[in-house]
């Protein structure tokens, strides 16, 4: 893809998440994108995170949804507010809850299909429902709900 990720607006001292900051060299580096009105975030976890040989370890899976779910919500924000996504002040947000049913082995050596709905934005609350699939069959499904962070949390030097 072409367009610039959700991730890619984090400003750098918030880009050092593990799973979707694009500053931290042993992250996944994963990148979310608006498909109409659900996101989007492709990823092909490193055959070392198997769980049982030959499929994704389940902690992979929850990492995946987490911060697909927790980018979808800064876009989201930036939506509701009808604002751009490098407009000041930068929103990001963190999880406050994170469930996750897992319905179906998630085989390895497969690009994963990580597909995010926004349910609810309510004032520094966002809600996302995602899906993750492999193969084109949904392997496991969680909801987020995610909060904007505090400006205390927001590390002045990083």
């Amino acid at each position: 893809m072409t367009k610039k990720a959700f991730q890619d607006y984090y400003p750098d001292n918030l880009s050092h998440c593990y799973g979707c900051g694009r500053l931290n060299d042993a992250g996944l580096k994963i990148k979310s994108y608006w498909d109409g009105e659900e996101s989007i975030c492709i990823h092909e976890p490193r055959p070392e995170y198997n769980g049982i040989p030959g499929f994704v370890y389940g902690g992979m899976i929850a990492s995946l949804i987490d911060c697909h779910s927790t980018g979808t919500a800064a876009a989201a924000k930036y939506r509701a507010e009808k604002r751009e996504m490098d407009s000041p002040p930068p929103l990001r947000f963190v999880t406050a809850s994170l469930h996750v049913d897992f319905l179906l082995p998630t085989p390895l050596g497969v690009p994963l299909e990580i597909r995010g709905k926004v349910k609810e934005v309510k004032g520094r609350k966002v809600i996302v429902e995602s899906t993750l699939s492999a193969n084109g069959l949904i392997c496991a499904r969680g909801q987020v709900v995610a909060i904007q962070i505090p400006e205390n949390m927001v590390p002045v030097n990083a």
